[in-house]
């Protein structure tokens, strides 16, 4: 017999600080839009951006 494995993908956002270039990768949520502002960031109070959204894909 044959199985196949189940797969699952994530959707994940990376944003990113424009002034310190700290990166935080977070799980996607509905309305995440590239290059859009979003917060403020920890360490610097600079801008952070939406630079990627993309999937990891789990096989179980």
């Amino acid at each position: 017999m044959i199985f196949k494995k189940k797969k699952i993908t994530n959707a994940y956002t990376i944003e990113q600080c424009n002034s310190c270039n700290k990166e935080i990768k977070r799980k996607f949520k509905d309305g995440d839009c590239l290059f859009s502002e979003i917060s403020k960031c920890s360490a610097c109070n600079g801008t952070m951006l939406i630079e990627k959204i993309f999937g990891e894909t789990i096989e179980l």
